[in-house]
C-alpha cells in the first residue's frame, strides 16, 4: 500500500486512492471519503470521495453544523455508528443521512497541522455492517491519509515562505534604489510601515514590488 501511494503524482491522487482502497479492503465499507476543515476560513471541503453520497453527507453536516465526521475532525476522536436510523446523536444530520441511505459509519480523525482538521469516513448502506477488524484497518488508511496531507501542507508552507522571501527581497531592492539607502535601512523602513499600518511585512513588500510605491512618499 505504501509503495503504491508513494508512486502517486499528487496529494489529491493519494487521497483518492486511499478512499478507493478503503472500499476494496475493509469488509462492510461501501463508500469512503475525507472531510477537511479549514478553521481560519471556516470552510469545509471534501478532497476525496468514492460517491456522491459522501459529498451529500458532508454537505448536510456543514449545513446542520453537526455530525459524526465533524465531531471526528473538530474533537480529534474516532466514531462508530452501528445503526444510523436508531442513533440518538445529531438530530439535524441523522434524518438526512438516513434519507441518503446511510446505514452505518466509521470515522477516524486525521492528525494534520496548523488550522486544518480532517477525518477519514467510511460508509455502509447496511446497519451493523463493519466487523471487529474494521477499526484497525481504518486506522491504517487514516495514518496514510494524514501523512499525505501533512506532507502537502509542509510543501505549501515552504513554497509560501520562499515566495515571501522573494517579494521582500525585491521590495528591499526597490527601496534601496529609490531612497539611496542601505539594505538594513530599507528593511527597517518596511518593518516600520508594517507596524504603523498594522499590515504584515510580506503584504507591505508585495505592494511595493507590485506598485513601486515607497512608504512615506
Amino acid at each position: 500500500m505504501a509503495r503504491e501511494l508513494f508512486a502517486r503524482d499528487s496529494v489529491e491522487d493519494v487521497l483518492d486512492r486511499i478512499a478507493a482502497m478503503a472500499v476494496e479492503w475493509i469488509e462492510g465499507c461501501d463508500e469512503a471519503g475525507i472531510l477537511m476543515i479549514d478553521r481560519r476560513k471556516h470552510e469545509f471541503y471534501t478532497p476525496a470521495a468514492t460517491a456522491d453520497l459522501v459529498h451529500e453527507s458532508d454537505r448536510a453536516q456543514a449545513e446542520c453544523d453537526e455530525g459524526p465526521c465533524l465531531d471526528a475532525s473538530r474533537h480529534e476522536q474516532s466514531f462508530r455508528v452501528d445503526d444510523m436510523a436508531e442513533d440518538p446523536r445529531w438530530p439535524c444530520y441523522r434524518p438526512r443521512a438516513v434519507e441518503l441511505g446511510v446505514g452505518s459509519m466509521l470515522g477516524f480523525e486525521l492528525y494534520t497541522r496548523d488550522e486544518h482538521l480532517g477525518a477519514l469516513d467510511l460508509y455502509s448502506y447496511r446497519p451493523r455492517a463493519f466487523g471487529e477488524d474494521a477499526p484497525e484497518l481504518g486506522w491504517v488508511f487514516a495514518s496514510h491519509a494524514a501523512l499525505a496531507i501533512a506532507g502537502a501542507q509542509r510543501e505549501a508552507t515552504l513554497r509560501e515562505g520562499y515566495a515571501t522571501r522573494e517579494e521582500i527581497g525585491e521590495a528591499i531592492g526597490i527601496v534601496m534604489e529609490r531612497r539611496r539607502i542601505t539594505k538594513d535601512q530599507a528593511f527597517e523602513l518596511i518593518k516600520t510601515t508594517s507596524m504603523n499600518t498594522n499590515t504584515k511585512v510580506r503584504d507591505v513588500a508585495r505592494n511595493i514590488a507590485r506598485t513601486g510605491e515607497i512608504p512615506g512618499g
